[in-house]
Formats: structure tokens, C-alpha cells, sequence
């Protein structure tokens, strides 16, 4: 009787281990591995500044020219010459001029030596072209704007040279060597070769000065 309970009992312990185990046709969840969060991307890093002042722009050609009066004169200041964007341009101060217009050119020669100016010989003119306004065609590559004295017989002079010279580029439009002349009356513009500017008040020669 015994082992008729312990059969019984053994195999009931069976069956209801069995059915707490329920078969499924789902196959079993892929296990998943985290994945290492990727940390957003850092900002790029400049290299260090450096120390040395920024050179962005090329230093500017410069020259000048120390005018002095010719024989029995008074017209003498300094000019300075600076390549800019469009050509050359000149600033400076005149004194001892009449009150009004006087012509004022670049000449061929850098040479003040004779008495009245004329050792600088004619306008620069590099071209072979008419004389004429800086501001039309023809006109010689020296050719310039009037200045105008004030009553005192002072000039500011700030005006921009012909378009096709230059400072220091060793071509044939370089302006550096000349000579730069005031004339005793205004250019009228017209009158070849000269502009019927009359006699050469003061006279300088141009030189190349310490780029900016």
C-alpha cells in the first residue's frame, strides 16, 4: 500500500510540474546589449592666435618730395605720394603762392638743378599722348588738377594722380625719380604741351619713402 501511495504521488508531482510550463511556438526575445551613449560632437578647436600684428593688407607704396622755390620765388612745402585703390594720391602743404589757380604736374626728370626748374624737363609722358584733364583722355600720365591758393597763398593739397602712374613698381608709369613742378599760372587744360601754365615756381624731386 505504501508504494502504491508513493507511485501516486510522484507521478501527480510530475503531471502538475508539467503543466506549469506551458509551451510557446514565439521565439525568445533577442537580449539586447546597450549601446554607448556617443557624446555630441565638440566644437573645434582654433589654434592658439598668434602673437605677430595681422598683415591682411599689403603696406602701401609710399614716396615724397620736398619742394623748394625756384630763382627768385617763395612757393616751397612737402608732398607725399601714397598708392591707393584707383592710383596715386598726393597730400601735402604749399605756401607762397599767389592767391588762385596754379597748374601742377609730374615732369620727366628728377632734376631741380637749373635756376628756373626747366633741368625737370617736360610733363611725364610715358605715352607719346596729348596734353590734357587727368579726369578725360588724352592727358599725359604727369598731368594733374589745378591747385588753389588760398588769400595767404597756402594750398592743403589732397587730390588723386592719373590713373596709370605708379610708385616704386620700376615701369615705366613709375612716378619715383620724377620731378614734381607749380606753375606760375592755372593749365587751361588744352594748350599743348604745356597747358600755357607759364613759368615753374617750385620744383622737387620724388623719392621712394618707408612702405606703411
Amino acid at each position: 500500500m505504501r508504494l502504491t501511495c508513493s507511485l501516486l504521488c510522484t507521478a501527480t508531482l510530475l503531471a502538475l510540474t508539467a503543466c506549469s510550463k506551458p509551451e510557446s511556438n514565439e521565439a525568445p526575445e533577442a537580449v539586447t546589449e546597450p549601446v554607448a551613449s556617443t557624446p555630441a560632437s565638440a566644437p573645434a578647436t582654433s589654434a592658439p592666435a598668434s602673437s605677430a600684428p595681422a598683415t591682411s593688407e599689403a603696406a602701401m607704396a609710399m614716396a615724397k618730395a620736398t619742394l623748394k622755390p625756384t630763382a627768385g620765388n617763395t612757393v616751397a612745402g612737402e608732398l607725399s605720394f601714397t598708392a591707393v585703390d584707383g592710383g596715386v594720391r598726393v597730400t601735402g602743404t604749399l605756401s607762397g603762392l599767389s592767391p588762385g589757380e596754379h597748374g601742377f604736374h609730374i615732369h620727366e626728370k628728377g632734376d631741380c638743378s637749373a635756376p628756373d626748374g626747366t633741368s625737370a624737363g617736360g610733363h611725364f609722358n610715358p605715352d607719346g599722348v596729348d596734353h590734357g584733364q587727368v579726369t578725360a583722355d588724352p592727358h599725359h600720365a604727369g598731368d594733374s588738377n589745378n591747385l588753389t591758393a588760398s588769400a595767404d597763398g597756402n594750398v592743403t593739397v589732397d587730390q588723386m594722380l592719373s590713373a596709370n602712374v605708379d610708385i616704386g613698381k620700376g615701369d615705366k608709369y613709375d612716378i619715383v625719380g620724377k620731378a614734381v613742378i607749380v606753375h606760375e599760372k592755372a593749365d587751361d587744360y588744352k594748350t599743348q604741351p604745356t597747358g600755357d601754365a607759364g613759368g615753374r615756381l617750385a620744383c622737387g624731386v620724388i623719392e621712394a619713402a618707408p612702405a606703411m
